[in-house]
């Protein structure tokens, strides 16, 4: 186990690292998120009993690149490390656990665990799961909270501020789901949660925009009937339930593109009522998808590489992080890092295609003073 030491070097570490690069091509000034453990550069670290630290707290997380555990949940960095990376922008830290926030460093306010709904929604429909009471109500009430204080160390006006800062919205709302479909819920009962979830998105992004928020890149959803959680927890002996190439759920895909389609609907019927806004989708699903249609490119294009156990390397209760768990010696050639959660590899592909093209809809136009090219006719298209 890890002790108290732990969370004294980290917020050294994050209180000192920084991206030193000379491409920054475009306006941005900072990087405020919202999200899960998709995004959490370290919150769930913090917010977490020091007696009983998560498994993010330990190698092999984080050995990849930063050579120790951050509380990341990969072996090395994140989607938003990337972006910060892209726009020549310190690391974000996480907000729970920092001495000082600033515009300047940007804020972290995503946790592990994290869901679009409130957990006492969520109890209320029977979901009986120990998860991360921060939703992203309570991460952007957070932000509202400690807003006046990260203005008033500048001189510049807090609207402006937010204006020149890229909101990354999730990605949120995987847990929602997740959490029932571990617990033997319906898809039937699942689906309806996927109106409340964009509703919840939708009215996070509005707010933000009332507090002068312009750009905004919000993520869709994973293919979750790729991943090797999910794998074992459906495995069965019925051939004609498995993609023949790639060897996902099929299912469990459908059920993905069905809560993006919803979140292109919504996303697109704010970015009529909001002109002066650039509301970005950002494609995770195809942008992982493709991988999994080239799996000779792979060690074990569907196992964790982290993990132990069956036919994708991966136990419930036997998890990356615990004592005796292996992990393998080439992380970049998996694409799944410990059977929830993806590698440094995969991260970084999918960073790319996103802020290079073609997964950002519409697509980030780097030589433009808007940041974004915005299309109300093409946008958002299926």
């Amino acid at each position: 186990m890890a002790s108290p030491l732990i969370s004294s070097l980290l917020l050294i570490f994050f209180s000192t690292i920084t991206v030193t690069s000379s491409k920054a091509p475009c306006r941005y000034k900072s990087i405020i998120s919202f999200g899960d453990s998709i995004a959490d550069t370290g919150n769930y670290l913090h917010l977490s009993d020091v007696n009983h630290p998560p498994q993010a707290a330990f190698l092999p997380y984080g050995v990849t690149f930063f050579n120790v555990p951050t509380g990341r949940n990969s072996d090395g960095r994140l989607i938003i490390d990337f972006i910060a990376e892209f726009l020549g922008l310190p690391y974000v830290p996480p907000y729970f656990g920092s001495q000082n926030v600033s515009f300047d460093q940007g804020v972290n306010f995503a946790v592990y665990g994290a869901t679009a709904l409130d957990r006492a929604f969520l109890v209320e429909k029977g979901i009986v799961s120990d998860f991360t009471n921060v939703s992203l109500s309570v991460q952007l009430n957070t932000f509202k909270k400690i807003l006046p204080n990260l203005c008033a160390s500048s001189s510049r006006d807090c609207r402006e501020m937010l204006g020149d800062t890229l909101i990354l919205m999730g990605e949120i709302g995987g847990n929602d789901y997740n959490y029932p479909f571990f617990e033997g819920k319906s898809i039937k009962e699942i689906k309806e949660f996927t109106p409340l979830i964009i509703k919840a998105i939708s009215e996070a992004i509005v707010d933000l925009i009332d507090l002068g928020g312009k750009t905004f890149l919000v993520p869709g959803s994973f293919p979750a009937g790729c991943s090797a959680a999910y794998l074992t927890l459906f495995q069965n002996e019925k051939e004609e339930e498995y993609d023949p190439l790639t060897g996902c759920l099929p299912w469990l895909n459908d059920f993905g593109k069905y809560h993006d389609n919803q979140l292109k609907t919504e996303l697109k019927r704010l970015q009529k009522l909001y002109l002066q806004v650039n509301i970005i989708y950002a494609d995770y699903y195809n942008s992982m998808y493709r991988f999994y249609q080239e799996p000779t490119k792979y060690d074990r294009p569907l196992a964790a590489c982290c993990g132990v156990g069956g036919q994708y390397n991966f136990t419930i209760g036997e998890e990356c992080g615990y004592e005796g768990v292996g992990y393998c010696q080439n992380p970049s050639e998996y694409i799944n890092w410990d059977g929830y959660h993806l590698t440094e590899a995969t991260y970084q592909k999918m960073a790319h295609s996103i802020l290079n093209g073609p997964y950002a809809t519409p697509a980030f136009n780097w030589f433009c003073l808007d940041s974004a090219s915005v299309d109300n006719e093409s946008s958002f298209g299926s």
